[in-house]
């Protein structure tokens, strides 16, 4: 076929054809024959890169797993405070029971045996490392006590100091369970 007589579709397929001659041209132009200095120092840099993606991803793995160790021992720590929550207003009324005074032998009978019951419960928290926190004459501290009440003070009694427990608090380890609820010498 001659030149004057290609159709359009024929004259595209030459202009795509001239156009990748022209690419490879330019690309091979472009990439010179590198030097060994210029591979190595390219190995080199793809080495350095690797061995940091690496190192990082190792630091993550490690991060990964002591978070995962701490928040378990939060777990197993911390597993027992809803039951321990749940427990005190038992304590509480128990606590309430001992404080009748009693005449008669069968209830003195009655309030030995609920005053068993308080402790072998007091004993079961504390083994669970539930401890009772607010005592008269104790240092107010707002992370574990909450004022109620405000007394004045006096040359016996400093202020903020604790004048009387209303409630107790507790704690499980370093948490709060329930702050105790005190009057404060003010």
């Amino acid at each position: 076929m001659s030149e004057e007589k290609k159709t359009p579709e024929e004259e595209v397929e030459v202009v795509n054809e001239e156009a990748d001659v022209d690419t490879e041209a330019k690309a091979t132009e472009a990439e010179e024959p590198k030097t060994e200095a210029d591979q190595i120092s390219e190995l080199e840099t793809k080495v350095a890169e690797a061995e940091d993606r690496y190192l990082r991803a190792e630091a993550e793995m490690r991060n990964m797993q002591s978070r995962y160790a701490k928040e378990q021992t939060q777990a197993v720590k911390f597993a027992n405070q809803k039951l321990a929550a749940s427990v005190l207003p038992a304590v509480d009324n128990l606590e309430r029971a001992l404080q009748v005074e009693v005449e008669d032998g069968a209830a003195k009978q009655i309030k030995d045996g609920v005053e068993m019951v308080y402790k072998t419960l007091i004993s079961a928290l504390e083994e669970h490392d539930v401890k009772a926190v607010g005592e008269t004459g104790e240092a107010f501290d707002p992370n574990f006590h909450q004022a109620i009440q405000s007394v004045p003070a006096d040359d016996d009694h400093p202020a903020d100091t604790i004048a009387t427990v209303l409630q107790k608090g507790y704690v499980l380890a370093d948490r709060v369970i329930r702050p105790a609820m005190v009057a404060v010498y003010n």
